[in-house]
């Protein structure tokens, strides 16, 4: 792994009325590592993903975004730094009267790319998540698990440095939640994508966690970690009361002895 990261929060603290969400949270995410958030409802994970696109600003604490201090930042000056992130958020937030294409292409035809360049990035955008051939259709005509990759293509489309998740298998069956996660190992693997994954389904954390992808041409092949192969570029970091109370790889959180971490993964 490499030492240089691309996300840092310094002991930020967050209000919500007279109770803390975040209370003095501070950690790094290095270049090409997935962070996967977890922690019962009401903990702060989503909170985190708020700061990060600067969408809410934290009451103390710093929030370094590719070494940018992005806390006392210009709403105008946020916008080149929201660039350089892409969000998926649960409930797919797709525009209802545009088509999969347009959806897809929205952030490029706000910056004034030519129409034919447009064309080329959607369908390889959309051929990354298995949707070419849903390229004219409207999201009502889409199932839930379309929808989601549509809303993975329209956050790719720009070559996001850093990936932002919420929940972005929430209702969906395991068939689908699968095809997601692989999407998501895909881009860390392959891609070389920085994310932030909140969850509070484990199952996936867990195979996010365990899983990695290699390209051999054409195709992606996913494998599952040996017992002494250690090669996903993961670590947890689960939150309690607003404050983070383990940060680290898989293995570890699944060994630890303490009592509120065992309850919760049981």
């Amino acid at each position: 792994m490499t030492s240089e990261y691309v996300l840092e929060m310094k002991n930020v603290v967050k209000y919500y009325g007279d109770e803390p969400v975040l209370d003095g949270v501070s950690f790094k995410v290095f270049r090409g590592e997935t962070k996967i958030i977890i922690g019962a409802s009401g903990s702060g994970k989503s909170t985190i993903l708020k700061l990060i696109m600067g969408l809410d600003r934290p009451d103390e604490g710093e929030i370094l975004v590719e070494g940018q201090e992005i806390t006392r930042m210009k709403e105008s000056d946020l916008v080149a730094v929201r660039g350089k992130i892409g969000m998926v958020f649960q409930e797919s937030a797709l525009f209802d009267s545009l088509s999969v294409r347009e959806n897809v292409a929205y952030q490029l035809y706000e910056i004034g790319v030519d129409e034919d360049e447009i064309e080329s990035k959607v369908r390889e955008t959309l051929g990354f998540v298995g949707l070419e051939d849903a390229i004219d259709k409207m999201p009502s005509e889409l199932s839930g698990g379309m929808k989601r990759r549509v809303a993975l293509a329209r956050a790719l489309i720009g070559h996001p440095d850093i990936m932002l998740y919420d929940e972005p298998t929430a209702g969906l069956d395991p068939i689908t939640s699968r095809r997601i996660n692989e999407l998501i190992i895909a881009l860390r693997d392959i891609k070389g994508v920085t994310g932030v994954f909140v969850t509070h389904r484990l199952r996936d954390a867990f195979t996010l966690a365990t899983q990695y992808a290699s390209n051999g041409g054409p195709t992606t092949t996913y494998h599952r970690e040996g017992a002494t192969l250690c090669i996903a570029n993961t670590r947890f970091l689960l939150l309690r009361d607003g404050k983070i109370i383990f940060e680290g790889p898989d293995e570890l959180l699944r060994r630890s002895e303490d009592p509120y971490i065992k309850r919760f993964l049981a």
